[in-house]
Parts: structure tokens; C-alpha cells; sequence
């Protein structure tokens, strides 16, 4: 082979290798990263997996906020009428959070069910709901309201 021709070949050959290796640190630093929206009835059926970061989304059921004494954790049940989730969460909850309103929590699934949130999101309006509660609700048959379709 020409000398010429083996530089090239070696050149191409490198930079395919280091392209090829540069794809596969970053989608392995994004595997990481992905976060997956489940409603209640998928996780009640056990879809959502454990121990991994998930969204879950719905409505907070009627009655089930219940407030710590002594610490800012707060225990409360997500459902979208056809299953419901309890989550457990440690933080400052944002002001529109309440019962029978829209929320979304990312966290990690217990292996006892439960949702360990580490965020809490709540709907801001009274017209708006995030997409995925949204659709959840549709799909299970109900409104906003617990009311069937």
C-alpha cells in the first residue's frame, strides 16, 4: 500500500474511532438523565420501575395530605381516578399544591410502592394541566374533577 494511502486510512480510521467513542460516553451520560412520566394505573400495575427516577402524574386525592408535626415531610396520594400512588415528600411544597388539584412529583419508587419525591410540581392555573395528567386522566376515563367521562 502507498504510503500516502495508509496515512489517510489510519487518519479515517481514527476519527472514526474517537467519533464512535464520544457517541457512546455521551448517551451513556444521558441514560442517566432520562425521566420517565408514569400515571397511577401503570405504576399500580407495576410498569413503573423501582429504584429508578420517574414522574408521576394526577390528582392529589381528596383528604390524603397529611403533614408532619415535627419536619416539612408531607405524605399524600396521587391518582387519576383509576389507581392512586402515595408519595412521601420533604421540602417546601410550591403554593398552588393542594388537595384535588393537578401535581406532578418526580422521585423513586420504593420497593413498597411508594414515591419518594424529590420534586413537586402543581398546576398554575385553573384552566391549565400539564400534558401527561392530562392525557392520564383521558385514558382512565375521567375529568379533573373525578367525574367519569
Amino acid at each position: 500500500m502507498h504510503p500516502v494511502r495508509r496515512q489517510r486510512l489510519l487518519i479515517v480510521l481514527l476519527v472514526v474511532l474517537f467519533s464512535s467513542a464520544a457517541v457512546g460516553l455521551v448517551a451513556y451520560a444521558l441514560r442517566g438523565n432520562i425521566n420517565l412520566f408514569f400515571p397511577p394505573a401503570e405504576v399500580a400495575r407495576g410498569e413503573a420501575p423501582v429504584g429508578t427516577p420517574i414522574r408521576v402524574g394526577g390528582m392529589v386525592r381528596e383528604g390524603s395530605v397529611q403533614r408532619s408535626d415535627d419536619s416539612l415531610e408531607v405524605r399524600f396520594v396521587i391518582t387519576d381516578f383509576e389507581a392512586d400512588v402515595p408519595a412521601v415528600y420533604e421540602g417546601i411544597l410550591p403554593d398552588l399544591f393542594g388537595e384535588g388539584q393537578g401535581a406532578v412529583a418526580s422521585g423513586v419508587l420504593n420497593e413498597q410502592g411508594v414515591l419518594v419525591a424529590s420534586e413537586v410540581l402543581a398546576k398554575h392555573d385553573e384552566n391549565y394541566m400539564p400534558p401527561e395528567v392530562s392525557e392520564a386522566l383521558e385514558k382512565s376515563g375521567f375529568d379533573h374533577k373525578g367525574n367519569a367521562r
